[in-house]
């Protein structure tokens, strides 16, 4: 009984009311630039757990130019 997720004890309405509460906080605006941050935090994350240097990925991510 006592390894039940936040989700599991969270229903529709709940989740809704902290929707509305988080969008009041922040506005409309702020919340695509928090998620974005939040997306590139968790990416760096990943990316350090597998080992992989922030330059590999620059040198990954770059296309091979063709003459």
């Amino acid at each position: 009984m006592l390894n039940t997720t936040i989700a599991a004890l969270l229903g529709g309405p709940e989740m809704i009311l902290i929707a509305v509460g988080v969008l009041l906080l922040f506005g409309g605006k702020k919340i695509p630039e928090l998620m974005k941050g939040l997306g590139k935090g968790i990416k760096e994350f990943k990316n350090g757990q597998d080992g992989i240097d922030e330059q590999d990925v620059k040198k990954e991510a770059k296309p091979a130019s063709t003459i």
